[in-house]
């Protein structure tokens, strides 16, 4: 079956039926892609889940590969504008505890099942399609940086200091939760994550103790 042209698929979703069978298909295909991974998951399979034609997903998606990458950026922008009132109060010791701990209680809620959405499609697709892996590279660096936005502001503040690294502190807190879920998905316990990023968390508040330390003492 040939697929259908871009425009086309652009304007068929401009429809209020058209963007309810796109969303209702990327979905589906979200949910079987997390739970059964990219390669497990056939187009067969987003039908019956999504109770749709194989035309319609190539209709709107062209085909498993554009269908994986509007997955990608499903679970990147969506996810993150899921969380987007706590990412966007990310300023304080006490807000990246609330957030990082908040991941820790949905991941003791599923035992530690599934890990984490575009984790899990990175390490399943970032070595074989480059096409996908540049999608979750902008994925990450969007997350990457909310968090940089938070540190930035104690910097600006003086919570930080003037020459603080804020988008290192950023690449590390965001490494030691996607290592942290790993591993408690590994362990089936929300441990390793807690401690991941708790590590972190702890370092960034020594080097805002250090910047207040630093700071003039008041005459």
């Amino acid at each position: 079956m040939q697929p259908h042209s871009a425009e086309t698929r652009v304007r068929a979703a401009s429809t209020e039926g058209g963007r309810r069978t796109r969303d209702r298909i990327l979905r589906a295909a979200a949910e079987l892609m997390f739970k059964q991974g990219v390669a497990g998951t056939s187009i067969p399979d987003v039908q019956r889940r999504a109770q749709v034609s194989a035309s319609q997903i190539y209709h709107y998606f062209g085909d498993k590969k554009g269908l994986t990458a509007a997955v990608i950026e499903y679970q990147s922008t969506v996810k993150l504008e899921q969380q987007r009132p706590l990412l966007d109060h990310l300023d304080s010791i006490e807000a990246l505890r609330e957030w990082c701990e908040r991941a820790a209680v949905r991941l003791d809620a599923v035992h530690c099942v599934g890990g984490c959405e575009i984790g899990s499609l990175a390490s399943e697709l970032s070595d074989i399609d480059p096409s996908a892996r540049l999608g979750l590279a902008t994925g990450f660096a969007a997350w990457q940086a909310a968090i940089e936005s938070g540190l930035a502001r104690m910097r600006e503040r003086g919570d930080l200091g003037a020459d603080e690294d804020v988008s290192a502190l950023a690449v590390a807190l965001l490494a030691a939760i996607q290592g942290g879920m790993l591993l408690s998905q590994v362990n089936q316990d929300a441990t390793p994550y807690r401690r991941a990023v708790n590590v972190v968390i702890d370092h960034i508040a020594d080097r805002v103790a250090a910047a207040r330390a630093s700071r003039p003492a008041d005459r």
